[in-house]
């Protein structure tokens, strides 16, 4: 078997229901299995998994075991030859696995010597969102970051190292660190790094397990030329827990891998809660407003609306400058979530929130921000 997406669900049953749909047209032309470890979610995401996709592994637990726990049961019970580490408030596109595999048969070199292997990322809105790429948070490489001089010298190497800037959003190349929302890499270098640490609950996993990639002398490797929505905010609400658990994260990353300092330790704690604060004042915004609703389809859909609703069967010529608040709505029985994806990436800055029907639920699902828990608005 060539590949096994490993997906684990807390209390996501909509988000991990689009994904799954998604997953299902990416693998299809790969002989490839999905398994859900589902962290005792109340949510009847266990259900849903059963009905809708009996032929996924399911993994139901107990209790909550945190992600690195939770990742390591399902790559326990996986067959394939690659792994990818799949968060369930995440949209593949159809090609985005056919054209890893695509990209390292043509770079043998790659694929002797991978480690870690990300995508491009994109929030709800269509944004990039830049952690898809990253450099390993040294001392240095975490002041710069936490106290925003990356924005203040974005044209020098020495500050702008934790975003790995020496690579463009869409410049394919070697990076230290990737984030565990999406990372496909061989089963047996998961397994021989001992997967991620489970003394970790959460936030510094990923960090750990790219920078023990590193140092085994495998290859990180940002590869741009596919696009994964992350609903970011949807599976990790920035709460007074999510402040403690952030700061815990770092300080257990830099005692495992760095010299402890009192100075540096009382750095890290006060700028992990002011950057931790300033996320979740972030979240604070919401639906962004709309006047006019745009929906793609090719079916009989008709939606309730106060607002004036435009209904267009293809992609192609939407006029935007015609709108300046507008709701866009895909149907995806119409199109594919690569073309969903294309248009997201292409409309970002157009004043527009998108939202995906789902018919399975009679649904809209997506978010307004990276920071925003998104949701969806049942029809």
């Amino acid at each position: 078997m060539q590949l096994s997406v490993v997906i684990l669900n807390y209390n996501v049953r909509y988000f991990l229901e689009q994904c799954l749909y998604s997953v299902q047209k990416a693998i299809a032309p790969l002989e490839a299995e999905i398994i859900v470890v589902d962290n005792a979610s109340s949510d009847a995401s266990c259900a849903m998994v059963r009905e809708r996709f009996p032929e996924v592994k399911l993994i139901a637990n107990t209790e909550n075991y945190g992600f690195p726990k939770g990742n390591n049961q399902g790559v326990a019970a996986a067959k394939g030859e690659y792994i990818c580490i799949l968060n369930p408030d995440t949209v593949v596109a159809e090609d985005t696995f056919t054209k890893i595999f695509s990209h390292l048969a043509t770079h043998p070199e790659l694929k002797a010597n991978l480690g870690i292997l990300g995508c491009k990322l994109i929030d709800g809105t269509g944004h990039f969102l830049p952690e898809s790429k990253r450099g390993i948070p040294t001392p240095w490489v975490a002041f710069t970051k936490i106290f925003g001089l990356y924005k203040v010298f974005p044209k020098s190497a020495r500050f702008t190292r934790y975003y790995a800037e020496h690579l463009t959003e869409n410049q394919s190349g070697a990076v230290d660190i990737l984030v565990g929302a999406f990372m496909v890499m061989p089963r047996e270098v998961y397994l021989e790094l001992g997967g991620f640490d489970e003394n970790c609950f959460m936030y510094s996993d990923d960090i750990d397990l790219s920078y023990m990639s590193l140092k085994s002398g495998r290859t990180n490797y940002y590869f741009a030329a596919t696009t994964v929505v992350h609903y970011k905010g949807e599976s990790t609400v920035r709460d007074g827990l999510y402040m403690k658990r952030f700061r815990e994260a770092m300080q257990f990353f830099y005692q495992k891998h760095f010299r402890r300092s009192l100075i540096f330790d009382g750095m890290m704690y006060g700028g992990s809660f002011l950057f931790s604060l300033f996320k979740s004042r972030q979240q604070k915004k919401r639906t962004l407003p709309f006047q006019a609703i745009v929906v793609f389809t090719k079916h009989q859909l008709q939606l309730p609306s106060v607002f004036p609703v435009t209904y267009l069967n293809t992609l192609h010529d939407f006029p935007s400058q015609k709108y300046k608040a507008v709701r866009i709505i895909f149907d995806t029985r119409s199109f594919s979530f690569e073309e969903i994806i294309a248009f997201m990436q292409q409309f970002k800055g157009s004043s527009g929130s998108f939202r995906n029907y789902m018919p399975h639920y009679e649904g809209l699902i997506g978010s307004d921000h990276a920071n925003d828990v998104g949701g969806v608005e049942f029809l």
